[in-house]
């Protein structure tokens, strides 16, 4: 149990963004941290829940008012509960530029539905406003406040910040509390489910796909609704920054590739759950571990670049020939890294087999490859590397 603040990556990206923009719009997962950090960055500012209804009441009634209350500016919490809040800042941001006044008001507003919240900002505050996304702990924030913590426990716990401020049995509940607030109120407020059973079945057979190629028609056959119905779900559990969908990368090779997409969850500890594992001894001898653990490495990808303040290009290689790549990662210039990810603690020499492959495929485009395992042999250089996975940058 520790109940330490944590020191969150994205606190350097989040101080620039201010210098160039007065408004600020931080999405992400539901209990990732978003609410804590705003209030201790921006301590100095009134902040304003709309998970409250006097609130809410209130910025519906006369939201120009609202946003005049104070000076200084305010942190808007929840922004998803009155997305329309974007159109009333653009007047207010254009009017402050119009003044021309040295003193203007900050608004840091957050939310965590993504595709309602990021449709608002796109559409009203386009280069008004800031876009960052506060994902679960990454394996570096991790580590401050539990450096000791073994793999499985990471995997285990996952990334939201309560969770590792907690026990076991804590753990349990807040899984559970989490699972349920979703579902019972946040999903409702997008989607009309007619049989929540079904969705129910559905989410944990996304769990039980981790890391495997996701077809919408073979969950449609399970759940026993229609392969639509599917497809909305699946954008739901995006949009709400459950899971994320890894596509394959397939540009000008020449090559019959698959084309369907792998899925993984935000967070492992939510997955894990879902799966019904609940210890390390059950996760040590569960037969997706191994997906377990890649979909941990894969999210640190994605965590650096969003606490950079940057939208990673990430991929996975595959063709008929079942040559597999886990992880590719391409760059502004075109040029591709390649990485296998292994849950094993014992290096092997054929874990380099896909990417030798793929460096025959991709030749020059390839700048790099690694292996990323839990073992603590390592060898750094530019192709042929392996590491332990926490020394990936």
């Amino acid at each position: 149990m520790n109940n330490q603040l944590i020191e969150r990556d994205l606190l350097q990206s989040i101080k620039k963004a201010f210098r160039y923009f007065s408004v600020l719009t931080l999405t992400g997962p539901r209990q990732s941290g978003k609410t804590t950090l705003c209030r201790k960055l921006f301590a100095e500012l009134p902040y304003y829940n709309l998970e409250d209804a006097a609130t809410l009441a209130a910025m519906q009634q006369d939201p120009k008012a609202f946003l005049n209350k104070h000076s200084e500016g305010m942190v808007i919490d929840e922004a998803q509960r009155f997305p329309e809040v974007f159109s009333y800042l653009q007047v207010q941001v254009d009017e402050q530029r119009m003044a021309d006044s040295a003193e203007q008001q900050k608004y840091i507003v957050t939310g965590s539905a993504n595709f309602t919240l990021m449709q608002q900002a796109a559409q009203s505050m386009a280069g008004r406003t800031a876009v960052l996304t506060l994902l679960p702990l990454s394996t570096q924030e991790i580590n401050r406040i539990a450096p000791t913590c073994t793999t499985d426990m990471r995997i285990l716990r996952g990334g939201y910040p309560a969770i590792w401020k907690t026990d076991d049995e804590g753990r349990e509940i807040l899984l559970g509390n989490y699972y349920t607030t979703y579902v019972e109120r946040d999903l409702r407020n997008m989607i009309n489910i007619k049989d929540l059973s079904q969705f129910h079945t559905f989410i944990r057979l996304c769990a039980g796909r981790i890391g495997s190629e996701c077809s919408a028609s073979s969950l449609a056959v399970e759940v026993g609704v229609s392969v639509p119905t599917i497809q909305s779900w699946l954008s739901i559990l995006e949009a709400s920054y459950v899971v994320y969908r890894l596509h394959p990368y397939y540009a000008n090779i020449g090559k019959r590739l698959t084309k369907t997409p792998k899925l993984y969850f935000y967070d492992t500890g939510l997955a894990a759950w879902l799966m019904g594992i609940r210890t390390e001894e059950q996760l040590a001898i569960h037969p997706l571990r191994g997906n377990l653990f890649e979909n941990m490495v894969i999210n640190d990808f994605y965590k650096r670049g969003y606490n950079c303040g940057e939208r990673v290009e990430l991929y996975f290689y595959r063709d008929q020939g079942q040559h597999e790549v886990d992880l590719l990662q391409v760059a502004a210039d075109g040029k591709i890294c390649a990485y296998e990810i292994k849950s094993g603690k014992t290096f092997r020499t054929d874990y380099f087999d896909g990417l030798h492959y793929l460096q025959k495929v991709l030749g020059d485009r390839l700048s790099g490859t690694c292996v990323l395992y839990d073992g603590e042999q390592e060898l750094h250089q530019q192709y042929d590397a392996y590491c332990h996975y926490t020394h990936c940058e």
